[in-house]
């Protein structure tokens, strides 16, 4: 028999579920049964267990609580109301255009919200990802005390293979600060979770090495007893509470119908279910006084906690890294320089952490490791992690240790055909405005022999679409390095750092000193190479390429001015694009100069698929690329095959020029 809950605490736990109602009323859309299920947790750990302070919403001391299941957003909003953290006009204003209570919980944009969630999965995921961090920056630079990650998740949650696979390595890595809550109501959009799962989780979670209860989600005596047992002050194993709960619970008529979960519940049902909690049926966004007070009663004494606190030094300085130097003409792949660098990078950037998917001879982060030591559960310090083949929970993950620490730098590393596998992570990477750095290597069909399920061909372009990304295509060793210094220097933009496995020359147009060349490179585009024109009647010639393509066209070109007797005079010019959205970011008058004159024959060069390239070419211009799958064969084979040997693309522009009207 259960113990009969405090009335106030009902109260309390009503006021939020009227608003719940209200809300997803008025905006005609919402998911109001699963915040009804979830809220007998959601409000006693707010109001009894959860370390904040909502006058400091950053104050680093503070638990994190990260709301998985993201469709339940309203009630995350009507927690931050109570506690004081958003105005019940912006309750009024959920899913509104300009409103902090967008459709799913965006970090970026509202005050309390630790994680944008809503790709279901991805919240537990960052929440391992914010348990690693608060382990590491314990061990770095110790706290008073160690904050504790509080995660929420539906059934949904964990049928999605981002979250059992980053469970798994939680349980391997022994996260002891992570509570992982799973409000087991078994209901879904399609119905009966039955339908489509019978696994036991108790056992899938303790073979994962996790501490796992089951408990009455509704009963407020079993959930105190796991929240006391979540905040013992030494655990080893993370703690998963699965806690069985009915879906819309204390709706009038509508308790376990999978309709509550998506949709708003109907005017007369919201009349009767007020009047079951003891609600006013007449008012809309209304609390009771008395609820704030008693929701507040210990808020009041962390927010005089965290005002006298004094913040942490931070973990990034500017250090002095002695970077590596490269003769001009000197052959080495990126992802070679991408791990000389990262080694230098690691002593003297604390915050610098991250690892790869299995993948760390290929990835080149071996010297990385050796250099900062593994991160397991018993050397918390480590900094390297690794992630094995979880390319999605390691996207994840990392998105969830940069939201975590502003001055935490995370990166992992792949293959850049395996991208897709980690796309949505990348995407949220790009929506909260994290540092995270993807890193891709093996970023073309010169891979090789692995064949066309290895080699990327549309997986470049592909990224360039996602918005608020940039996406690094560095053309030699020396221009690796910059790219890494500015994503280093900043602390919002993620990127994507795609590195070749074939050798490339270390250009001479990368020859300036780190900070010249960084500002060249913070352009997005720069001139690699030029011939004056002798003959101002011919058009001029500007060519485009990224990566290991730069060479390529810079010494296709050097062919043309010096074996082409009808080329010779006309002038040239060559650009390394090794970020396009560096290059959106400039002034017109650059963008302009770039592209050059209006009558000018532009050509691109990219061992990649064509598409987007015109936007440089022009619909009259030479694109060259690989716009099919690639073969199984040694990376010089293939070169020959798609034509993208130096002597095959002079050839070929030298073909498209004179089979062309001169336009000048």
């Amino acid at each position: 028999m259960s113990t009969p809950a405090n009335p106030k605490d009902l109260s309390v736990i009503a006021n939020i579920k009227g608003l719940v109602m209200d809300a997803t009323a008025a905006a005609h859309s919402g998911h109001p049964g699963g915040a009804f299920s979830s809220c007998d947790f959601a409000a006693l750990l707010w109001m009894e267990a959860l370390h904040f302070a909502p006058d400091f919403p950053k104050w680093p001391l503070r638990d994190r609580f990260v709301l998985s299941a993201g469709h339940e957003s309203m009630l995350l909003y009507s927690l931050l109301h109570l506690s004081g953290m958003l105005s019940m006009d912006e309750i009024r204003r959920f899913r509104q255009l300009g409103s902090l209570t967008p459709g799913h919980p965006e970090s970026h944009l509202t005050a309390g919200v630790e994680a944008t969630t809503g790709p279901l999965g991805q919240g537990v995921a960052m929440g391992v990802g914010m348990a690693v961090a608060a382990l590491q920056e314990q061990a770095l630079r110790p706290l008073d005390r160690l904050p504790r990650i509080w995660v929420l998740a539906g059934d949904g949650d964990l049928q999605e293979d981002v979250a059992l696979g980053a469970c798994q390595l939680a349980g391997h890595w022994g996260l002891g600060n992570l509570v992982l809550y799973y409000d087991k109501n078994d209901i879904q959009i399609s119905g009966p979770v039955d339908r489509v799962s019978s696994l036991d989780f108790k056992a899938h979670f303790e073979s994962m090495q996790w501490e796992v209860l089951e408990i009455n989600g509704h009963d407020h005596h079993e959930l105190r007893q796991a929240m006391e047992l979540a905040t013992q002050a030494e655990r080893s194993r993370p703690l998963f509470i699965i806690g069985q709960s009915t879906m819309a619970q204390g709706a009038a008529t509508m308790e376990g119908l999978a309709k509550t979960h998506g949709e708003p519940l109907p005017a007369q049902e919201i009349a009767a279910t007020k009047s079951r909690l003891g609600l006013d049926p007449e008012a809309s966004f209304a609390v009771q006084p008395a609820v704030y007070e008693h929701f507040n009663r210990r808020l009041k004494e962390l927010n005089v906690l965290a005002a006298g606190y004094t913040p942490p030094t931070a973990l990034q300085q500017a250090p002095e890294i002695a970077w590596p130097t490269y003769e001009t003409g000197q052959s080495l792949a990126t992802r070679v320089a991408f791990g000389q660098a990262l080694a230098q990078m690691a002593p003297k950037m604390l915050g610098l952490t991250g690892g790869s998917a299995d993948l760390e001879p290929s990835n080149n982060t071996g010297a990385f490791a050796a250099a900062v030591g593994e991160f397991t559960r018993n050397h918390r310090s480590g900094r390297n992690l690794a992630f094995g083949v979880r390319e999605f929970p390691m996207a994840a993950i990392l998105n969830g240790m940069a939201l975590y620490a502003p001055d935490f730098k995370p990166f992992g590393a792949t293959f850049l055909t395996f991208s897709d596998y980690m796309r949505n992570a990348i995407r949220m990477s790009a929506i909260q405005k994290v540092p995270v750095l993807h890193v891709f290597t093996h970023d073309s069909i010169f891979l090789g022999e692995d064949g066309p399920t290895h080699q990327s061909v549309e997986h470049i372009m592909s990224l360039r679409a996602i918005p608020d990304l940039w996406v690094m295509r560095p053309a030699d060793a020396r221009e690796t390095q910059a790219c890494l210094r500015l994503w280093a220097a900043q602390g919002h933009q993620p990127a994507v750092l795609a590195l070749t496995r074939q050798n490339v020359p270390t250009l001479p147009c990368t020859e300036d000193a780190p900070q010249a060349l960084d500002a060249k490179v913070a352009q997005g585009a720069y001139l690699a190479w030029k011939q004056e024109g002798s003959d101002s009647t011919l058009a001029p010639l500007y060519g485009y390429a990224t990566g290991s393509e730069v060479a390529t066209l810079i010494k296709a070109c050097q062919g043309l001015a010096e074996n082409e007797e009808s080329l010779h005079q006309r002038e040239m010019r060559v650009y390394s694009l090794p970020c396009w959205e560096l290059l959106d970011e400039q002034p017109a008058a650059y963008k302009a100069e770039v592209l050059g004159p209006a009558h000018a024959r532009r050509v691109s060069l990219e061992a990649g698929v064509t598409l987007g390239w015109t936007r440089f070419t022009g619909l009259d211009g030479l694109t060259m690329g690989v716009d099919t799958f690639g073969y199984s064969a040694p990376g010089s084979d293939l070169a020959r095959h798609f034509g993208l040997e130096p002597q095959q693309v002079q050839d070929r522009i030298a073909a498209w020029l004179n089979g062309t009207q001169n336009p000048a």
